[in-house]
């Protein structure tokens, strides 16, 4: 499948500006600036404690901000008009790292709440969404299910399906690989592209997973120490001889190249280490 980039002329969705995050007096990310356009998938990454996920964060409001300025689909982030914002938020969906399913609901209300929350459906109508919005996430099959009956890929796609209920313009994930395995990883890559293309969403993705990097981004921001290290194409950022870009690829192509080799020696693919 060929998927869509966006291009260079893009309207912008997503403008941040001066970004400033502060813990006490710890300052984990010091006037930050980003820009998406629509369309695009943008990866967030940097090493663990670079302040990635308070990046997203903080875009999100869900950590308080020192300093900055933030507009999403030109809208302003961080305004006193609880409605204003509350309107905002339903144009956007999240995907938190470990699914957020409430344990006690089954996967079909799960998905249900935002709908039941912000739209005023017959009953026959909301359930019948909840049906599209889990085929779209190859999940019909579960909505009678409650999240401990699920494994990790499908609690993902549950959360994932939970975030598109209310057809957001934007998508927002939170380390959405983190914790599976190579191939329910490569399937949830997949479905995020597909997803993109089908519904013309951009989508805004903080990973580590060199597969995911590879597999999904348009454009990368690398985070390090508080500040942007470098941002653009990946094969521009790639190649433009940063240090700690480098270290960091070659890092994370190091570890997944150690994974496969245990992954074959457990399965008897390769010779043991230290083996004749």
């Amino acid at each position: 499948m060929t998927h869509e980039k966006a291009k260079p002329e893009s309207e912008v969705v997503l403008d941040v500006r001066g970004l400033t995050v502060r813990y006490g007096t710890n300052t984990v990310l010091d006037r930050v600036d980003m820009t998406v356009r629509q369309g695009e998938i943008r990866v967030i990454l940097g090493g663990s404690g670079s302040g990635k996920s308070t990046l997203l964060k903080g875009i999100l409001g869900l950590t308080e901000i020192a300093h900055g300025k933030i507009a999403i689909l030109g809208q302003p982030m961080h305004v006193d008009d609880e409605k204003k914002r509350g309107q905002l938020m339903q144009r956007i969906g999240v995907l938190f790292q470990n699914g957020a399913l409430f344990g006690s609901l089954t996967v079909g209300e799960n998905v249900a709440l935002p709908l039941r929350e912000h739209r005023r459906l017959p009953d026959g109508a909301s359930a019948e969404l909840v049906r599209m919005k889990l085929a779209q996430v190859d999940l019909a099959h579960a909505e009678n299910l409650y999240p401990a009956e699920l494994s990790g890929g499908m609690k993902k796609r549950a959360g994932l399906a939970r975030a598109l209920a209310l057809d957001p313009e934007m998508l927002f994930c939170d380390e959405p690989s983190a914790g599976l395995d190579p191939l329910t990883s490569a399937e949830l890559d997949n479905l995020i592209l597909t997803l993109r293309d089908q519904l013309k969403m951009t989508v805004v993705v903080v990973t580590h997973e060199l597969a995911s990097i590879k597999a999904i981004a348009d454009s990368l921001i690398m985070v390090g120490g508080g500040k942007v290290i470098a941002e653009g194409p990946m094969a521009e950022v790639r190649g433009r001889g940063i240090a700690a870009v480098d270290e960091f690829f070659a890092r994370k192509a190091k570890k997944a190249r150690q994974q496969e080799t245990s992954v074959a020696e457990l399965f008897g693919l390769a010779p043991a280490k230290g083996g004749a």
